[in-house]
Parts: structure tokens; C-alpha cells; sequence
């Protein structure tokens, strides 16, 4: 699955274009690397996610087959590795 597909489904990134221009601007990475929109995502990678508010880094535990998670399930398919909250 692509990753700005990812990012949405999982509602880590409320819309799909949103999650393309962070990428873009090199506010995802994939593996310690800048992510493209594009780039390929499997179970075991982890994601860093540089918001203007908060930093995420995230494993994924497992890639959802189907569009939408429910947001209850979502804890099945990450797990949070780190998270701070950023002064504004």
C-alpha cells in the first residue's frame, strides 16, 4: 500500500492530498529516510510524522486489506513508538 494511501486510512493524516504535500515537504519519513507519496509501505517499517504540532513515530504491525478503519482498530495495524507534543 502507499504510504499517503496509508496515512488516511489509518486517519493519521486526515486527507490523502494532505499526506502527499508532507511527504513532499519531507515531513514523513519512511525508515529513517524521506518518504515519497509513493513509496511502498509493509508491516515492520516505521514511520516518523513531523507535525507542526506534534512528532509520531509509529511501527506498522500490519497493512488493512480494505479502505476504511474503523478508529477502535487502529491500534491493530501501529503501534506508537514515540509522541511529543510540540510549543506552539
Amino acid at each position: 500500500m502507499r504510504i499517503d494511501k496509508f496515512l488516511k486510512v489509518l486517519m493519521l493524516i486526515k486527507r490523502r492530498t494532505v499526506a502527499n504535500e508532507m511527504a513532499d515537504e519531507g515531513f514523513v519519513l519512511l525508515n529513517g529516510r524521506p518518504a515519497k507519496p509513493s513509496s511502498k509501505v509493509k508491516a515492520g517499517d516505521v514511520l516518523e510524522l513531523d507535525m507542526w504540532n506534534y512528532y509520531k513515530k509509529i511501527e506498522l504491525v500490519a497493512i488493512p486489506e480494505r479502505g476504511s478503519v474503523p478508529k477502535k482498530d487502529v491500534d491493530k495495524y501501529i503501534k506508537v513508538l514515540e509522541y511529543r507534543t510540540k510549543e506552539t
